[in-house]
């Protein structure tokens, strides 16, 4: 499928490049078919007035030749022998009578077996007084009529008709071969059109393709991207680039600034928080002066500055992921190992039951282990607070081809799927339940934002009334 949508990309009818493909080609076919009927209107036209001007130059000699053979021969005689006289392969002649029942002369040819089905032809009730066309038979004749005078006396009504089937069959095949050949040089500049403008729009897809992959932290950077690539674009669409590294430098210098302020704030207010956490603790350790109201509210502040704290802390780590300012100090690790110091620290904070689930052998990963320590206790953390007390948690141990595969299981209440695509977004929580636990909003984001750091990729698999298992990918090392 993947091959076939390459040799024939699926085509949108809406999209631009069809559009204005669909409308060059039909301006330049309206065009190319208006010329070419203008053209073949005006040779056929040309081709008539030359045989016209022929017949009417033959019925103005013929009256005069009449007259010069009456002087030495009888009237039917002479009027024969003139039309004999002008008479040639392609050019017929007769003569009808004033009543025009009877024809009083003819051309020799009229007999001949080529013509001699043409009766439909000389037997017109009315000839034209101007030279028209007509086609008798599969035949076309240039047809003339006027009445023959001679020495002021009617003789009748002369009818010329001169056969230009030849020439109209040249003319005819002349236009279909115009036809074929327009409709070649349509096709071609169609397909050339289509090319052109494909090749025209490739500065806007490329921006396209560019702000596509654009990321908060890439804002900086992504304005040299712009020049580097549409050095060769029109100038609209340099204009277009320049709004966007505009743009671009607006958002970056708000993020920036956005980021600054939150890691300012927080450092800000860690400290004093930390200074009032430790003063309700050293008060609640001399309780013996407090009633059971001041020890609750006491207890229920100290919690709260707690809780606080933790969410100062947290964004501080994100702030400094996202800006680049904590490193990662990426380097092989021994996965096995770090998931049992993990369950360690997470048993002595929690005294919950958790299971490994390793194989034999040791799985190496490319990863800055600290963070990974702290990836690994928020997804625990994660599976403590949103499971039942009695039920064990399992972590995983895997190794895919090239990649560590951990997975930290739990029984718990699950997650709807229509939260699950959303749980690693900043503040973001399912229900009020996970605020009451003691929840930040912030765990999953960490866990996201460090595992992706270290080139690795986090995702969630859950079902209601079953549990929820969080799975981290990272590459393994060499």
């Amino acid at each position: 499928m993947n091959r076939q949508s390459r040799i024939f990309p699926k085509i949108d009818p809406f999209s631009l490049r069809v559009r204005l493909t669909i409308g060059i080609v039909t301006v330049s076919a309206f065009g190319l078919a208006s010329l070419a009927t203008w053209t073949s209107l005006k040779m056929q036209q040309i081709l008539i007035d030359s045989h016209k001007h022929n017949l009417k130059e033959v019925a103005s000699r013929l009256p005069r030749d009449v007259e010069l053979y009456s002087d030495m021969l009888p009237l039917e005689t002479a009027l024969q022998k003139a039309i004999d006289n002008r008479t040639n392969k392609f050019t017929l002649l007769w003569v009808r009578s004033p009543e025009k029942n009877q024809i009083l002369a003819k051309s020799n040819n009229l007999d001949s077996t080529s013509v001699s089905n043409l009766s439909d032809l000389i037997y017109l009730t009315q000839m034209p007084a101007q030279a028209e066309v007509y086609a008798v038979k599969g035949r076309y004749f240039v047809l003339f009529g006027e009445e023959l005078r001679v020495k002021d006396q009617s003789l009748g009504e002369v009818s010329i008709a001169q056969d230009i089937t030849r020439d109209q069959t040249m003319f005819i095949t002349m236009l279909n071969n115009v036809g074929i050949a327009s409709f070649l040089v349509l096709l071609v500049i169609s397909i050339v059109i289509a090319f052109y403008i494909k090749h025209s729009l490739q500065p806007l897809r490329q921006i396209s393709q560019m702000t596509a992959t654009i990321q908060a932290e890439d804002l900086g950077k992504s304005q040299l991207d712009f020049k580097l690539h549409l050095t060769q674009a029109p100038t609209e669409v340099k204009e277009l680039a320049q709004t966007f590294d505009m743009m671009l430098s607006r958002l970056s210098q708000a993020w920036d600034k956005e980021r600054q302020f939150t890691s300012n704030i927080s450092h800000e207010l860690r400290t004093p928080l930390t200074i009032v956490s430790g003063y309700l603790q050293s008060v609640l350790r001399r309780q013996q002066n407090l009633t059971e109201i001041q020890k609750e509210a006491l207890e229920t502040a100290a919690c709260e500055a707690e809780r606080t704290i933790r969410i100062l802390q947290d964004l501080l780590d994100l702030m400094r992921a996202d800006s680049k300012y904590g490193q990662f100090n990426i380097a092989s690790c021994i996965l096995n190992d770090i998931v049992t110091d993990v369950v360690g620290m997470a048993y002595k904070h929690s005294h919950r039951e958790i299971k490994i689930e390793a194989p034999a052998h040791t799985i190496t990963v490319q990863a800055d282990s600290s963070k990974l320590k702290q990836v690994l206790l928020n997804l625990i953390d994660n599976a403590i607070k949103y499971s039942n007390q009695a039920t064990p948690i399992t972590i995983k141990l895997k190794q895919i081809q090239d990649e560590g595969v951990i997975e930290v299981c739990d029984n718990g209440y699950g997650i709807p799927l229509q939260h699950q695509s959303r749980i690693f977004d900043r503040f973001y929580r399912v229900d009020e339940a996970r605020s009451s636990n003691g929840s930040t909003g912030l765990g999953l984001s960490i866990v996201k934002t460090f595992v992706e750091a270290m080139n690795g990729n986090v995702m969630v698999r859950s079902q209601i009334g079953e549990g929820s298992v969080f799975t981290v990918i990272l590459p393994c090392s060499n």
